[in-house]
């Protein structure tokens, strides 16, 4: 960067560095192994965030960009020794409501399925999706490796809560998908940032296939750290009432609810009376619309954010994980 313009003035290059252990690295002579963005309608100061893979052994790598008039794509390149890089062709770009930018891409096999993640900026709100500053998602679709072209599917998202950007994807020792995300995204307001800290990470979430679409759950790892359990059950009420025992600021709550008759329900979490906070999940019947409310959450990004889901046998199971300053909420065994 030589600059203040990002348009004219950013200089970004693709480098490597090696490392045996994961924590000390050493960058390689050959830096930078792919010096300049390629040719053709490729905005050549955006191009970042490289994520390689191995396919009939020859390394591939998608690299976030964008045309010159900021339109959002994806770049293919491959490379038998990851030196030397070849660009094979633009692999996919918007087609429509998907931003400027792709930034952090992803992809990888799972389920029989190809999937690239991305995380777009600049996308536009369609009712009560897309509300966020940017957003983070994936589509299906079928990658020709030949010729360099994802043929993609429809853009759904990873994440309908506020802060959810750049996931990405490993897969550990027991060959299972596992995703962690930012949770924070740039030039989002952050109560952390005058503490001097770049947000947190979300908690691993396990990824498998189910139909049309990816589920996320955390991983089963998680419930090692349980302690102290308090549970109840058969537990009918109309209007509100409260759950003493259950309390604190670090906590895992595993909930089913049985609509019955009602028509909307929800849980108030992390509520202080004193300062008047609170944190609320509420779900409409009528729209089908499970909603977090971050109104009254105390300190950063407020407001709502809303997700479709149906009841099964008119039920609502809920998975929440409680923090210091997060709430993750998985609905219905990853569904959402």
């Amino acid at each position: 960067m030589d600059g203040e313009d990002h348009d004219t003035d950013l200089k970004q290059v693709q480098a490597l560095a090696v490392s045996e252990d994961g924590i000390h690295f050493t960058k390689l002579d050959e830096n930078p192994v792919i010096g300049d963005a390629p040719e053709g309608d490729i905005h050549p100061y955006h191009f970042r965030d490289p994520k390689v893979w191995k396919h009939e052994n020859v390394y591939y790598s998608v690299i976030g960009s964008r045309t010159k008039d900021h339109i959002g794509q994806v770049l293919l390149y491959r490379s038998e020794d990851l030196i030397q890089w070849e660009f094979v062709n633009v692999a996919a770009k918007d087609e429509g409501n998907c931003g400027f930018m792709w930034e952090c891409p992803d992809f990888f096999h799972l389920d029989g399925k190809n999937v690239l993640v991305m995380s777009p900026q600049g996308m536009k709100p369609e009712g009560h999706r897309f509300q966020n500053l940017h957003q983070a998602g994936y589509v299906f679709g079928n990658l020709d490796y030949g010729k360099g072209i994802f043929e993609i599917g429809d853009f759904q998202m990873l994440d309908d809560g506020f802060d959810f950007y750049a996931p990405q994807t490993m897969v550990d020792e027991k060959g299972r998908r596992i995703l962690i995300a930012w949770m924070d995204m740039w030039e989002s307001e952050m109560p952390t940032q005058k503490f001097n800290w770049a947000g947190a990470m979300t908690i691993p979430r396990l990824l498998q296939v189910k139909g049309d679409q990816l589920m996320t759950q955390p991983v089963p790892e998680l419930k090692e750290l349980r302690q102290n359990e308090v549970s109840y059950s058969n537990t009918s009420f109309t209007g509100d009432t409260s759950f003493p025992d259950v309390f604190g600021s670090c906590l895992e709550l595993s909930v089913t609810i049985d609509a019955q008759k009602a028509l909307d329900f929800g849980l108030k979490l992390r509520v202080n009376e004193e300062l008047g906070e609170e944190t609320v999940l509420t779900y409409k019947k009528e729209n089908s619309l499970l909603t977090v409310d971050r109104n009254k959450s105390g300190e950063g990004v407020n407001g709502e954010r809303s997700t479709e889901i149906k009841l099964i046998n008119n039920e609502l199971n809920l998975q929440i994980f409680i923090d210091q300053s997060s709430i993750e909420v998985f609905i219905n065994e990853g569904e959402r």
